[in-house]
């Protein structure tokens, strides 16, 4: 099957099945007349088993290793473990510097931070935060728009004066060679308009918060 279908069966994003690909977590078959990706029902497997350790939050470099059967699913999984059950602490720390806050009755103008700002920078340096620090998908979206918009007016800013002059000037371009450099100016503007689209499915679908977590 092709990768339009993987992509529809596994939930898994091209971007994110070409990324295992290239890692050598899956090695599909290529068809030798067009070079297309041919996968079998044993790539499937692997991406299943890829997509829900990914999900439990194993790193790429641990995959490899379980690829390579230099890590057993048992050492792998205690990993996880003991790096959840210090998660959890970090959690509960967080938690009782929140009830902490809220019994002192003190208010926010009035509460000292000095003790909260000690622990909470050595949490930090370990790595732990409770801040979203993926920018949201509007975001992503609008600025994918705007720099779309910027490119495409620079062509269409061609587009507007040389028209501008075949149609008002008297000295006018061959019509061939008018419409020919309209066909040159408004494909790249077709072309950004297919690679916004693909860009907006992207972000939409999550796969660059996936790729945060490789």
């Amino acid at each position: 099957m092709l990768i339009n279908e993987v992509e529809h069966i596994v939930g898994l994003s091209k971007k994110s099945i070409r990324f295992y690909e290239e890692n050598g977590l899956l090695t599909p078959v290529r068809n030798q007349e067009n070079s297309y990706r041919i996968y079998d029902l044993e790539d499937i497997k692997k991406l299943k088993k890829i997509k829900i350790l990914r999900e439990l939050g194993v790193p790429i470099c641990d995959l490899k290793k379980l690829n390579e059967k230099s890590l057993s699913l048992e050492e792998c999984m205690m990993d996880r473990i003991k790096k959840i059950e210090k998660e959890e602490e970090n959690y509960l720390k967080v938690k009782k510097m929140c009830q902490m806050m809220m019994n002192t009755g003190d208010t926010y103008e009035k509460i000292d931070m000095t003790s909260y700002f000690e622990e909470m920078n050595q949490l930090g340096k370990e790595g732990f935060t409770l801040r979203n620090v993926k920018t949201s998908k509007t975001k992503k979206i609008v600025g994918a728009i705007l720099s779309s918009l910027i490119f495409s007016s620079f062509f269409l800013l061609l587009v507007g004066v040389i028209s501008y002059f075949q149609f008002m000037e008297s000295n006018k371009i061959p019509w061939i060679i008018y419409l020919g450099l309209m066909f040159l100016l408004l494909l790249p503007i077709l072309g950004m308009g297919k690679n916004l689209v693909s860009r907006i499915l992207e972000i939409n679908k999550g796969e660059e918060d996936e790729a945060s977590k490789y």
